[in-house]
């Protein structure tokens, strides 16, 4: 049933039949943008057989023993081809089965003498032969053959009782485990409904996500501007923007540079006159100081020393004439302003500008060519959707559920029949193993019975009635092994030989996969057909199709389509011809043209930054213009000689003398507050000029030069390059669109072949039929059966010997020998 069971779920899958196509890679690419949702599946893929297992290996090892010998491949194929005509060499079947045949051969000649000797045995005892004489005679070992007996039975006994023990514990798997059965063809078959439902929501899957695809090369299509142009202008960027940098920074120098001039300029014009209106204020004061000086106090000591101390520091009180004579800085002035008539970082800003414009000049000159990609995208995808609908795979899908319809049909009306089957089995089982229980069990009462009430000091004829009990039990239990161990050894040969070449030629080929590659001989099944499943399928038997890939493809969880090869019958890499799909996309970005030219600064820009590097900034003589600030505007310090002037005045007597000399000392205070100050913040003016002016003339020429070679190669770049910069990066652009298809439509190849309607429930089922219902629920049970009843139906052979044996030293003798001395015995 399960065997069958399995094989239809198989066949399922592979009784429709196709034709045409050449195979194709079933290779992945290495990443994927997409991943099918999972599917889950209840049915475990191994199943475990607990602490039991330690039972069935202890059976494999037997059997090992038994059948050392590999499995016969070529003698299986020979019976298979029986049907063919070939001949069947059954001395190589002998050779196989030689262990199994021997130990059958033993347990029937156990079968057949085991009555014989029981009846011989009886008929012997009737006549008060074999023991059946109720008299005992003296032996001098005799209480050592008791106690060697006794043991042995006891030992035996133990080794019968675990037999009977492992009898008791197969036949509760096999009840216990036909009891799972339902449960788990239940999940098997909810596993296989998975399989079928799944799958077109698979499909559906794989097609919803071109649209995905599709979405995203739309986007970069609307994207134009930023994607291809932005890439332009990516790669013009590095070498146009740092000239325009730096032509920007020049500009800004120029603006600078002219405000410092005209700074410098018209501070140097009033410092000219701030410097004379000095030099006048200077003069006027020290004439007052020279009338003060003539008044007549002056001739008279002490106030002649102070009047000619003064006198003599008068010569101090002069301006600095360098001042009046720093030149102006007219011609550079306008040599600056004749530089700014051109406005230079207006033509930087247009350079700028052109450079930014060229994604949106992208996107204006491609506007038909997007549309007509846009058009071809949404071609592909009705392509797509005729082709996903014609794979045969829901063409097998749908037969195989009429299979599964039918194997399930199958399955609920038959299982409770099996169960019956079942209960029946296990009511025998459960009486055999009772049966063998009531026989040791007398003896375990026997030997209780007779060692307990055994007394040394009794004499056979008065042994007590504990002890003859004993030795009943032992004599019930020998005619009960008599009566019943050749019906036991019926059954335990009949299971053995059924379920010992079950295991060798079912169970363990099936799982070392040796059952697979004897169907897969070629013309084994069918005599015209080298493979027969690809002979089933496709009617081309020459294609390696096998049923061992089929079955290791599906155990790994490889879709049906790869796993069937099916591409010998609907080629998807020829029906999803990528190179097809693109190469239309392809001829729609051949018309995708791009032009646009760009010319840096022009002449303009290029003499102004020639005119402006021969302005004369870099010529003045800036040096003396520095010296100039670092001077003071007086001879003096104007406000330090006023208050020496004070000190100098307060300790003359009052009157007209110190009264205007202190009047000249205020005066000399206005004057540097007046005049003196404002020359020296009109230095620090030009000071700050100078020093900004410096810094942009220090190697004015060089930078200028240097800029416009940089700017000859930023042009030259353009002239030569912008072609083929525009032209790769159009390639570029459109390897990004095609590339989006290319791997969406290797991942529909891909998808279908490995994981679209993947076949591993179906593997998972015939593991179910072969491994688990018949040899995991039935042949393991059913192997741990025969062992155990034929272990402990062997021992009942040497168990009723030493019962026989025994009983003798347990019961109560009719006559006895005369004993010298009972109590020694």
């Amino acid at each position: 049933m399960a065997l069958v069971f399995g094989s239809l779920l198989l066949l399922g899958l592979c009784g429709n039949t196709f034709s045409g196509g050449q195979p194709s890679s079933t290779d992945a690419p290495k990443a994927w943008n997409y991943e099918l949702p999972a599917t889950n599946y209840e049915t475990q893929d191994s199943h475990k057989a607990g602490p039991i297992g330690i039972l069935f290996e202890l059976v494999h090892i037997f059997l090992y023993v038994v059948q050392p010998r590999d499995f016969p491949e070529d003698t299986l194929r020979k019976v298979i081809q029986k049907a063919l005509g070939s001949k069947i060499n059954y001395d190589e079947i002998a050779y196989y089965e030689a262990g199994i045949i021997l130990c059958s051969l033993l347990g029937l000649l156990f079968i057949i003498l085991m009555p014989l000797v029981g009846y011989f045995f009886c008929m012997c005892r009737c006549c008060n032969k074999c023991g059946g004489e109720m008299h005992q005679r003296q032996k001098e070992n005799g209480p050592f053959l008791r106690k060697c007996f006794a043991i042995s039975l006891l030992v035996i006994c133990i080794i019968i009782s675990t037999g009977i023990f492992y009898g008791f514990v197969a036949n509760h798997q096999v009840r216990t485990r036909i009891k799972r059965s339902r449960k788990l063809a239940d999940s098997n078959f909810k596993d296989l409904r998975t399989l079928l439902n799944e799958t077109p929501e698979q499909i559906k899957y794989i097609l919803a996500q071109y649209n995905t695809t599709k979405d995203k090369a739309f986007l970069d299509l609307n994207s134009i501007n930023s994607v291809l142009g932005g890439g332009i202008l990516d790669r013009l960027r590095p070498n146009i923007i740092p000239v325009l940098d730096e032509i920007k920074s020049m500009a800004t120098a120029i603006k600078e540079t002219k405000e410092a001039l005209e700074n410098m300029n018209s501070t140097l014009k009033s410092l000219h006159q701030q410097s004379t209106q000095l030099s006048s204020s200077l003069t006027s004061v020290k004439t007052s100081l020279r009338g003060s000086l003539n008044d007549p106090l002056c001739s008279v000591r002490p106030t002649s020393e102070t009047c000619n101390s003064i006198r003599l520091s008068l010569n101090q009180l002069n301006s600095n004439p360098e001042l009046r004579q720093l030149p102006l800085v007219d011609a550079e002035l306008n040599n600056v302003n004749n530089v700014l008539r051109t406005d230079l970082d207006g033509l930087v800003q247009k350079d700028y500008q052109s450079l930014n414009d060229i994604p949106d000049r992208v996107q204006s000159q491609t506007t038909s060519v997007v549309a007509g990609i846009k058009r071809v995208l949404n071609s592909i995808g009705s392509d797509i959707n005729n082709v996903t609908q014609r794979l045969p795979i829901q063409d097998i899908l749908s037969e195989f559920s009429g299979y599964l319809n039918n194997t399930e049909s199958y399955m609920q009306r038959h299982l409770p029949t099996w169960e019956e089957y079942d209960s029946y089995w296990w009511l025998g089982g459960l009486v055999i193993c009772s049966l063998l229980t009531l026989i040791v069990i007398f003896y375990y009462l026997g030997l209780l019975c007779g060692v307990c009430g055994y007394d040394r000091h009794a004499t056979p004829t008065t042994r007590g009635c504990v002890s003859n009990t004993g030795g009943v039990f032992l004599m019930v239990g020998v005619g009960l092994s008599f009566l019943f161990c050749w019906i036991l050894m019926i059954i335990v040969v009949l299971t053995f030989f059924v379920g010992a070449n079950v295991e060798k030629m079912i169970c363990e080929p099936y799982v070392s996969k040796e059952l697979f590659r004897v169907l897969d001989t070629p013309r084994l099944l069918n005599e015209d057909w080298e493979y027969y499943l690809s002979g089933k399928l496709f009617n081309k038997s020459k294609i390696k199709l096998t049923f061992e890939q089929v079955y290791s493809d599906c155990k790994n969880n490889r879709g049906t389509y790869g796993t069937l090869h099916l591409e010998n019958s609907f080629n998807i890499s020829e029906r999803l011809n990528i190179n097809e799909h693109t190469e239309s996309i392809s001829n729609e970005l051949e018309n995708l043209k791009v032009n646009f030219n760009i010319f840096l600064l022009g002449a303009a820009g290029r003499k102004n930054l020639q005119d402006f590097a021969a302005c004369g900034i870099d010529r003045m003589n800036y040096d003396t213009y520095l010296a100039q600030t670092g001077k003071s505007p007086a001879g003096v310090n104007l406000l330090s000689f006023a208050y020496d002037l004070e000190a100098k005045a307060n300790p003359l007597p009052p009157g007209n003398l110190r009264n205007s000399l202190k009047r000249d000392a205020q005066t000399i205070k206005m004057i540097h507050q007046q005049r003196v100050l404002p020359i020296e913040q009109s230095l620090s003016t030009v000071y700050q000029s100078v020093k900004i002016l410096q810094r942009t003339s220090n190697g004015l020429l060089e930078k200028v030069t240097r800029i416009l070679t940089s700017l000859d190669f930023a042009q030259n770049f353009i002239t030569n390059n912008i072609s083929s910069v525009i032209i790769e990066e159009t390639k570029k652009y459109g390897r990004t669109i095609i590339g989006y298809f290319e791997h969406y439509l290797r991942w529909i190849e891909f998808s279908i072949r490995e994981k679209v309607a993947s076949c591993k429930p179906v593997a998972t089922a015939l593991d179910t039929a072969v491994d688990v219902f018949l040899c995991s629920y039935v042949i393991d049970p059913l192997n741990l059966f025969w062992f155990g009843i034929g272990k402990a139906t062997v021992f009942l052979l040497p168990a009723l010997i030493f019962a026989v044996k025994l009983a003798k030293y347990y019961r109560r003798m009719d006559s006895e020998d005369v004993y010298d001395d009972p109590a020694q015995h």
